[in-house]
């Protein structure tokens, strides 16, 4: 039974049953607006926010149209000017005037007789296109509508422009949101009042009205939407919904009972002390900031960022030492077999010197080692467990986890998170980043956690000399690595992201790793996705032991793959990846005491945005700067994109611009949660249908769990 309250139901129906979306139109809007591959609903219709709008408004004269803009004119017809009969790509023209010239209607591949009934000589008609120049002359092709002068007032004023997908217009669009609209009720305001009156707010209804059916062409151009008061009251709607849904997770999180995991701090000197090298100011400030988190009552629910090698690890490997010290197991989860396995390999030594006992398991185990494993576990001979998304499977039962590490990008939302926290009693979580998340980000998919910052590097880390080279100047690239090699160097070769077929990116990279072949034999190695685990494991194991000297990769050596030899990284089409993918590839090098080189290749002439991404990476190694520009130049949904996380996006807000928007609803979330924990007060009903409206139901489903 749906504990959605009734009210919503006229939202959450089916588009199908908005008149005209049959069995034709339906996998169409299901294409362009359904969640996930689910069949559209009412609510997904009108949350496509129109990005613009087109000014249909009767004005000027066919002398005063402006080239290039939309126009809207009443003209007679003069003449028809058909191509000849043999050639069918031929245009055909119908000339128009008004009282002050002429104008050419173009039509291509459109039946004669259409055209004819549509526009005979001597007819009075309204037209409306884009106007352009050809050899001179304005014309207009496909005018957009075409009406009988007497229904001018047929013409709406202005007309939103939707995003499409083929076969669907705007036209179209904009008519079933209408029809969507007329069949949905006004909802209790769950806004407070006087912060709506302050900003001008509509009601909900209202402001989703106002948005698809724009009063004025002003009101409809998209750096108008960008301000409007109905937009920003609907993207605030949606923030509060995901900051109420976190505040509910965080309270509860809280209220649960905790308990003391760190003992006398004896284990983590030890650790400290075994280390090559001194903990930056960065780490022993977290360090501390974690150890008071588990030495307290409450359990802790912290986010660790750190820029690329910024020594993550080494805090993980700490916090784990202080549940140990407290008579508990420690968990750590990484993101892929490799790391996982690098992870082991680097703690193992470590972990044995201090007498506890560390073991790993991945997907990939055999049945036996599997059981063994889980078997110790359970007995609590194991003291730090090292593992993929297979640890936290229900079958994996742990005598006493003090502690889970997550060591994973952007992927670990806020349902794994409640997982993790009923695989023991009371158990801590750290959350570690692999790239710096812009504040706004953080704030809006992990506000319900604690953040520390790691914003240090380790000393006598040198910098790393960051070139632009063109495509054109491959040949020298590959030439100069052979330098390179006789040096002693050993360098990564990253191919491009073809799309988002993985067949084609193995393709670029097999390819590749052949022309390098050709030339340096069999000092050439190759890693990609299609690889088993066993593969990858064994060509990483080569590149380090130094029996390849150049590694072929697709992104797949991306996360925190550690090889202190590799000193140079080419990457081949940078301007295809993202700033945080460049980031962190290029943060695989310069981790030895040798100076190190990264090389990005482009192919020309690049459009504003990669330029600018290259350029920033040629500026900085600041991940924090990079990371803020990277949303300024993508937005929230690209930063969040299908190939690199799982977390949910916004519809409506944009992080990029409502930055100022998501602050407010964190502390409205959090205030709402200090005076109405369980939801029961006056704005209870409207909240609860907010979280439902905007799916963050979790949140209520959690309530009533208690």
């Amino acid at each position: 039974m749906s504990l959605r309250p009734a009210i919503l139901d006229p939202y959450f129906a089916p588009a199908t049953s908005v008149p005209g979306v049959g069995p034709k139109i339906a996998p169409l809007i299901d294409r362009l607006v359904g969640a996930q591959g689910q069949p559209a609903r009412i609510v997904d219709l009108l949350f496509h926010i129109p990005t613009g709008g087109i000014d249909r408004r009767l004005r000027g004269s066919i002398a005063e149209a402006p080239v290039g803009e939309q126009v809207t004119l009443a003209v007679t017809v003069v003449d028809h000017q058909p191509g000849p009969l043999n050639r069918s790509k031929a245009p055909y023209r119908v000339v128009v005037e008004d009282a002050t010239g002429d104008i050419a209607l173009i039509f291509f591949n459109m039946p004669r007789q259409r055209i004819q009934g549509l526009l005979p000589v001597g007819a009075q008609k309204i037209i409306s296109g884009k106007i352009e120049l050809w050899d001179g002359r304005r014309q207009m092709v496909h005018p957009d509508r075409i009406l009988d002068a007497r229904e001018a007032d047929k013409l709406p004023s202005v007309e939103p422009v939707y995003g499409q997908t083929e076969g669907l217009t705007s036209r179209l669009i904009a008519r079933f949101t209408n029809a969507a609209l007329e069949r949905v009720p006004e909802l209790p305001e769950w806004q407070d009042l006087a912060w709506m009156q302050r900003n001008a707010f509509p009601p909900f209804r209202e402001a989703l009205a106002a948005l698809h059916r724009p009063p004025d062409a002003e009101a409809a151009k998209a750096e108008a939407l960008e301000r409007n008061p109905a937009r920003r009251r609907l993207a605030y709607d949606e923030l509060l919904a995901s900051q109420l849904a976190l505040a509910i997770v965080r309270s509860r999180m809280r209220r649960k009972p905790g308990r003391t995991n760190a003992g006398d701090g004896r284990l983590v000197e030890a650790f400290t002390q075994a280390l090559p090298f001194p903990l930056t100011g960065a780490q022993a400030r977290t360090v501390s900031e974690i150890r008071e988190d588990m030495v307290c009552d409450k359990r802790m629910l912290r986010l660790l960022q750190g820029d690329v090698g910024a020594g993550k690890t080494v805090v993980g490997l700490l916090a784990m030492a202080s549940a140990i010290e407290a008579g508990r197991q420690a968990a750590m989860m990484a993101p892929t077999e490799i790391l996982a396995r690098q992870h082991y390999e680097r703690l193992k030594p470590m972990v044995e010197a201090q007498g506890l006992r560390i073991a790993l398991t991945t997907g990939r185990d055999k049945a036996s080692a599997r059981r063994a494993v889980l078997e110790a576990l359970a007995a609590g001979s194991i003291d730090i467990v090292i593992g993929t998304h297979a640890l936290f499977q229900e079958n994996v039962i742990f005598k006493d986890l003090g502690l889970a590490v997550v060591d994973e990008q952007h992927r670990f939302g806020v349902h794994q998170r409640l997982a993790l926290g009923a695989k023991g009693e009371a158990v801590d979580v750290l959350v570690m980043t692999a790239t710096p998340i812009p504040r706004t980000l953080a704030l809006a998919h992990f506000g319900d956690m604690d953040i520390s910052v790691l914003d240090e590097k380790p000393a006598g880390r040198k910098p790393i000399a960051t070139k632009l080279i063109s495509l054109e100047r491959l040949g020298e690239v590959v030439g100069s690595i052979g330098r390179a090699l006789d040096g002693g160097a050993r360098v990564y070769w990253v191919c491009p992201l073809v799309g988002e077929s993985e067949a084609l990116d193995l393709a670029a990279a097999e390819e590749r790793a052949e022309d390098l072949r050709r030339i340096y034999g069999e000092a050439v190695g190759l890693v990609h996705g299609k690889l088993s685990g066993p593969e990858k494991d064994a060509a990483m194991e080569r590149f380090i032991a130094g029996e390849t000297k150049i590694l072929v990769s697709t992104t797949v050596i991306e996360v925190g793959v550690d090889v202190p030899q590799a000193t140079i990284m080419v990457i081949e089409h940078a301007e295809r990846f993202g700033l945080a993918q460049l980031h962190q590839l290029r943060g695989r090098i310069g981790r030895g005491a040798d100076a190190s080189t990264c090389l990005l290749l482009y192919k020309g002439p690049l459009g504003e945005t990669a330029k600018a991404r290259l350029e920033i990476m040629r500026e900085t190694e600041d991940g924090f700067r990079i990371a803020e520009e990277d949303l300024r130049l993508r937005g929230e949904g690209e930063m969040l994109g299908s190939r690199q996380s799982g977390l949910p996006g916004f519809r409506l807000a944009r992080l990029e611009t409502d930055g100022d928007l998501l602050a407010v609803a964190r502390d409205e979330a959090r205030l709402i949660m200090e005076r109405d924990r369980e939801l029961e007060g006056n704005r209870s009903d409207a909240l609860r249908a907010l979280l439902y409206l905007f799916e963050r139901d979790a949140g209520v489903r959690l309530l009533r769990a208690g």
